[in-house]
């Protein structure tokens, strides 16, 4: 299928483990190879012909709102506003329903940075079947990844289905902050805040959750050490 033409970004959280970067500004705004977070992420949108994009705001966000409008390039931006209360991953994709339409739509968190030595968000997108899926996702492979050093979330079939890490020791695949679903998806849970994560896991035992995995180098900035290393990868690469 051809990758969907709205995204949902989602920027609207605390970024309290990047402190003290984030003492007077968002997450969104902290900046890696000159660049800011949600500027790498809406730059790959685009790249993929993405026209729209719903960003949630909570955390200074009007300082977010402001650099949003001073972009200067597509795709055109509308704005989720959660000042009242921060919704999570879930809540946050419910709140914005009605701004992001009827159709599927990418779902991106804005610590994602990667180089490409493929066509990530297109492959996705290539893998993406509504009637057999409730969400596909883009991972990483846990060895080389900056940022993370978790045991792993996924295993992942020959036939792109995921299965939950569960109780075993580890996984061999991380989900890297990208996604494609229906907006829908969430529309039958409570209003307020929720994770995607445990949809994620009801999907994934009914067998309607698939991924593809990055060819290239993730680097999820998640606080100011992964930060210092993301900008020598990137000095070393292209993103």
């Amino acid at each position: 299928m051809s990758p969907p033409k709205t995204a949902m970004v989602l920027a609207a959280g605390l970024g309290t483990r990047m402190r003290p970067l984030t003492d007077d500004r968002p997450k969104a705004l902290v900046e890696v190879g000159g660049k800011a977070l949600v500027d790498h992420v809406l730059d790959r949108l685009a790249e993929v012909g993405v026209e729209r994009a719903v960003v949630n705001v909570h955390w200074f966000a009007d300082r977010l709102e402001a650099h949003l409008a001073a972009r200067g390039r597509g795709p055109e931006i509308l704005i989720s506003d959660e000042r009242d209360e921060l919704l999570e991953t879930g809540g946050g994709l419910k709140k914005a329903a009605e701004l992001l339409g009827p159709d599927p739509v990418f779902v991106a968190n804005i610590d994602s940075v990667w180089i490409d030595r493929g066509d990530a968000l297109n492959q996705l997108a290539s893998l993406w079947n509504p009637s057999t899926m409730d969400a596909a996702l883009l991972l990483a492979r846990r060895e080389g990844s900056i940022g993370f050093e978790g045991d792993g979330d996924f295993f992942l079939a020959e036939d792109g289905r995921l299965t939950f890490r569960n109780d075993a020791p580890w996984a061999p695949y991380a989900y890297m902050g990208a996604h494609i679903c229906r907006p829908d998806y969430v529309s039958a849970e409570p209003d307020g805040p929720f994770s995607l994560a445990r949809l994620w896991r009801k999907s994934a035992v009914e067998g309607r959750l698939y991924g593809c995995v990055l060819d290239g180098d993730w680097m999820h900035v998640g606080d100011p050490q992964a930060r210092d290393e993301a900008e020598i990868r990137l000095a070393s690469g292209e993103a």
